[in-house]
């Protein structure tokens, strides 16, 4: 089974890129040996995006705002990890 592509799509007008930098770096460490890929995707008009495999893990507009890396983090585990331990991101708290 091929490994998962992560594809960040972000807003270059609105500056976002260090923003998915960041996103997939800790994507990166996290799922060092989960995923195959990570892409940074350059987009326009907002969109800030995360699809793994072609399947949509976050959009802001959709989900309002930008996903908090331990949100993030699970959300991308359940698809290419099921039964991966993220230790302390699998903690829900008193406002989750």
């Amino acid at each position: 089974m091929p490994s998962p592509r992560i594809a960040i799509t972000f807003c270059t007008q609105c500056r976002w890129m260090l923003r998915a930098q960041w996103y997939a770096g800790e994507l990166l460490q996290t799922f060092e040996g989960e995923i195959g890929e990570i892409a940074l995707v350059p987009a326009t008009g907002g969109t800030f995006r995360i699809d793994v495999d072609g399947e949509q893990v976050w959009n802001r507009k959709r989900d309002g705002g930008f996903p908090e890396i331990t949100e993030l983090k699970r959300a991308v585990r359940d698809l290419v990890a099921p039964g991966k331990s993220l230790g302390h991101a699998d903690r829900v708290g008193p406002s989750e």
